[in-house]
């Protein structure tokens, strides 16, 4: 646990990128498998369950420190993170000991808690609290509220292990997926030099992502170079059929098996060796004479909380998996293989055998002046946009420039007013970022959207100021604010809600300018944003 906090404190007060992957490498080369495993958990994003409320470690606070609650609560809305309101109220303790690795510190001390009663759980949490140092005791109580974040990517993470393993970093990459557990075995065979054959019967590959386009598409070069296809909006995932058995993971390493069962029947007759790469989509088949086209995403949303769906939702929401590269076949690994070949062969696999797979047609294209009115039609289409791809391209390990580009249509915007904030997450805990908008509606305000990207950090900062000094009223750590300030936001698309009071929910929104220039007479009303609603 001490060699982990060294190394949490060493990412913590550096922002280059090479200092990053000096203290990585370091850590990786010298810890324990045990706990090198844990780490690499940890640092790509995965956490543990929260097992001890925050009302419970609230009081807790209170009792241990000695201070009344109500100052514990004042504190901890000033601060904005409890695990960091905990470390910092609490008294230090006496470290008669060396901290507990860190693997014991998680198998045996915290997830056992969820077994514990209340009484228990309470003398293991404060015993700890006596007996971690510092940043230990930080990473304790981050531990076992289930918020530890680390301010690393996970591809800086991989680069690191790849640096230490002597392997490329797509290898590293490809054995963190699907679910990787940390255990000392799986940390060894991480590192190995061994890179004949890393396939798991369900692992996925990883990825390949495409970037921005920001320039006219002729910028690109010839365009019979190039493959176009529509920017669908759904759910990025990979089809793994393998040694009988079938897998459908999510770009975020989410295993959906059970929640697309249409998916999964047309999964089975796949030949073995088989991975697609494709979207998932909820979509409307019209009559035998057409493919029908795509149905809001709001519809795919009723399925994506649901791991068993019954007849109605399969009735009102039928999904497909529009498919649109082919990563394996038979057994071979296609990846370097150029994207015209594994197209080539994916239409072997989909052509013809509709259901709920099916390929995602080309857009037909011979000179780059059609695009732009292609482009134009996408949001009656229910797309985003184009998909621009090398026809010679292999396919990458993440957001590679150069090769594939997403050219998406301009958003929605709106103007609405500031009405809520709350306090954001990580570095920013102790500043309020998280914001809510409201546009009007009869005589009042009535919220659409909830925002936290798009302001500059001085932006934020002189905000945060603002909203401290013109609070209204306190609903825990949410603040109402005086309705006084108007801001741009963009958005990707609407849909009707039940769910929220406006009737609308938005996708994506995001800030996209703070105007200064407008009064709240000038925002918008709920009615400009109805009339976008699709028919």
């Amino acid at each position: 646990m001490k060699r982990f906090a060294e190394l949490f404190e060493a990412l913590d007060r550096t922002t280059g990128t090479n200092a990053k992957l000096e203290a990585l490498g370091d850590y990786f080369r010298d810890a324990a498998p045990a706990d090198a495993a844990w780490a690499v958990y940890f640092l790509t994003g995965q956490r543990l369950k929260r097992l001890v409320g925050t009302r419970e470690l609230r009081q807790w606070t209170a009792e241990y420190s000695g201070l009344p609650l109500w100052l514990v609560e004042e504190s901890y809305e000033h601060v904005g993170d409890l695990a960091e309101t905990m470390a910092l109220l609490a008294p230090d303790g006496k470290a008669d000991s060396e901290p507990p690795p860190l693997h014991r510190l998680v198998e045996a001390v915290i997830r056992p808690m969820s077994e514990l009663d209340d009484t228990e759980r309470r003398e293991r949490v404060v015993s700890h609290w006596r007996s971690l140092p510092g940043t230990e005791r930080f990473l304790f109580n981050k531990l076992i509220t289930g918020a530890l974040r680390v301010g690393v990517s996970k591809r800086l993470v991989t680069r690191a292990l790849a640096s230490v393993a002597g392997v490329e970093p797509g290898i590293i990459a490809h054995r963190l997926m699907g679910g990787w557990q940390p255990t000392p075995n799986r940390f060894r065979a991480l590192l190995s030099e061994e890179t004949d054959d890393d396939r798991g019967g369900a692992t996925p590959y990883p990825f390949f992502l495409a970037s921005p386009l920001e320039s006219e598409p002729d910028s690109l070069g010839a365009p019979d170079q190039w493959h176009a296809e529509w920017k669908w909006d759904g759910i990025r995932a990979q089809l793994v059929r393998r040694d009988g058995e079938h897998f459908l993971w999510s770009r975020g390493e989410e295993l959906l098996n059970g929640r697309f069962p249409e998916i999964e029947q047309a999964a089975e007759e796949l030949p073995d060796g088989t991975v697609i790469d494709g979207e998932i989509m909820a979509w409307r088949d019209d009559d035998q004479a057409t493919d029908g086209g795509p149905l809001p995403f709001s519809v795919l949303q009723t399925r994506i909380g649901r791991k068993k769906v019954g007849a109605k939702t399969l009735a009102k929401a039928p999904a497909v998996l529009l498919a649109f590269d082919l990563l394996e076949d038979g057994g071979e690994d296609l990846r370097n293989a150029a994207l015209e070949d594994r197209l080539a062969r994916l239409q072997r696999h989909v052509l013809g055998r509709g259901g709920a797979i099916r390929p995602s047609a080309p857009v037909r294209f011979e000179d780059w002046s059609e695009l732009p009115e292609l482009r134009a039609s996408s949001r009656e289409r229910g797309v985003e946009g184009l998909m621009l791809k090398r026809v010679d391209s292999p396919y990458r390990v993440g957001r590679r420039r150069g090769d594939w580009w997403k050219w998406k249509v301009e958003p929605y915007t709106f103007d609405g007013v500031l009405l809520y904030a709350q306090p954001g997450h990580g570095k920013r805990s102790n500043l309020f970022t998280d914001y809510t908008f409201a546009v009007h509606s009869g005589s009042g305000l009535v919220p659409v959207a909830k925002a936290y990207s798009g302001l500059t950090n001085e932006e934020i900062s002189e905000l945060d100021r603002w909203i401290r000094s013109h609070t209204r009223e306190r609903f825990g750590p949410v603040r109402s604010v005086e309705p006084l300030h108007v801001f741009e936001l963009a958005f990707e698309g609407i849909a009707r809600s039940s769910r929220h009071k406006s009737g609308i929910a938005l996708r994506f929104p995001r800030i996209h300018r703070w105007r200064r220039d407008l009064g709240v007479d000038d925002a918008d009303r709920l009615e400009d944003l109805e009339r976008l609603l699709p028919d």
